[in-house]
């Protein structure tokens, strides 16, 4: 189709025949992104360009990262593109044939790392040497238990040796450190490293300056692919597949970075539907919505009452409302027992639907629930070792 008149179909501009819809979007625009911000005596702006893999995004985590006084307020295009009248037509026709191969490959790296965490299951002692002489450095700038101690787990059942810190108070972050200089120190003690960090792609500048892999631990409220993996390998081994399933996403869907990760993996498989569980305030972000699920005709529904969803539901994964990504103290204690799973609930639920959940839990399930059989979060957690297992030996390019 010819570019120019591509062009003009989706042209809305401020001056031209669709300018009304121009001005409406850039109020959304503006409310979203200015709505906190102070003014400043000498602003900076600084304008990134290039193409998808340039490095655009590790800049500007760079910049954060490098500069943790500063506020920094970030004008991303592509946030914007949703809020074009036309997005969902434009999505549809765009890179159709780019995102089927992305998918694709993601996909066959992701299974074949699930197949060795199934070994690994399957004849533990088969890899208890594969890495000795190797270390793990696990850098932790927030607290964690399951995430921190699922990694050493993983690399000492591998015979290899772990260091790291736990807390950035206990690290040179303390005394202002920058990721990158922290990473290349890092890089001269140890093989790999697993990254927890609260900024939104820490974890890739860190890769970007390293001389060793680095894993992301979890990232702010952006993502946490090792959760996932741990995710995927529960429920493919627990229901015998990733295909034709119906996931009920519950709890905080707009913070939750495992959710976030978790709809991005299994979209790539057949016959998956969402159901999306959540308060008004706590909605999965838009761009969720409209470039992975709508982009990809993935069906899903938004409801509010878990006890609408539970009789169609083949997994329930719950999460905790995190007081740690709340701006204030009133809005969390309205949030955080909005939803609590427990026995009456679980009567409405099938009698082969998993519950899911990557913890910690607070009050979102009742202890009651735990003798449940179809309560497998406790499982869920051994599955990590084996998967993180699986990752560091995928990493160093150790067969066994």
């Amino acid at each position: 189709m010819d570019k120019e008149f591509l062009f003009q179909k989706y042209d809305v501009s401020k001056k031209g025949a669709r300018s009304s819809e121009f001005r409406n979007a850039f109020a959304k625009i503006k409310d979203s992104v200015f709505a906190n911000v102070k003014a400043s005596n000498n602003p900076v702006f600084v304008f990134a360009t290039g193409p998808s893999g340039a490095g655009k995004t590790g800049l500007e985590v760079k910049i954060e990262c490098d500069f943790p006084e500063q506020e920094f307020i970030t004008l991303d295009i592509d946030e914007f593109r949703v809020y074009h009248p036309d997005i969902k037509e434009i999505l549809s026709d765009y890179w159709t044939i780019s995102a089927d191969l992305t998918t694709s490959f993601a996909k066959d790296i992701r299974d074949e790392l699930l197949n060795l965490a199934n070994d690994i299951e399957k004849d533990p002692k088969k890899y208890a040497h594969a890495c000795d002489g190797k270390k793990l450095a696990t850098c932790f700038y927030e607290p964690s238990t399951r995430t921190r101690l699922s990694f050493e787990a993983a690399m000492l059942n591998l015979g290899g040796s772990v260091l790291g810190f736990s807390s950035a108070d206990s690290s040179s972050a303390a005394k202002g450190e920058s990721v990158s200089d922290t990473i290349r120190i890092i890089s001269c003690y140890a093989d790999i490293c697993a990254m927890r960090h609260p900024k939104e792609g820490a974890p890739l500048v860190a890769s970007l300056h390293s001389n060793i892999p680095v894993i992301n631990a979890g990232d702010g409220g952006h993502q946490h692919p090792t959760q996932t993996l741990t995710d995927l390998l529960t429920i493919h081994s627990l229901k015998g597949r990733l295909d034709n399933l119906t996931i009920g996403l519950c709890g905080d869907l707009k913070f939750g970075r495992t959710v976030h990760s978790l709809i991005n993996a299994l979209i790539r498989y057949p016959g998956i539907r969402f159901v999306l569980i959540s308060p008004e305030e706590l909605k999965v972000p838009s761009y969720i919505r409209e470039e992975v699920l709508n982009r990809n005709h993935i069906p899903y529904e938004e409801v509010i009452r878990l006890e609408d969803a539970m009789d169609k539901l083949d997994i329930l994964y719950m999460t905790r409302v995190q007081k740690e990504r709340f701006f204030n103290e009133e809005d969390y204690v309205r949030m955080k027992d909005f939803y609590i799973l427990d026995k009456k609930k679980m009567e409405l639920a099938p009698k082969d639907m998993l519950v899911l959940h990557p913890l910690p839990r607070v009050n979102e399930i009742s202890v009651e629930v735990d003798d449940d059989p179809r309560a497998v979060y406790f499982k869920q957690a051994q599955y990590g070792v084996y998967v993180r297992m699986a990752l560091i030996l995928t990493l160093l390019g150790i067969q066994v």
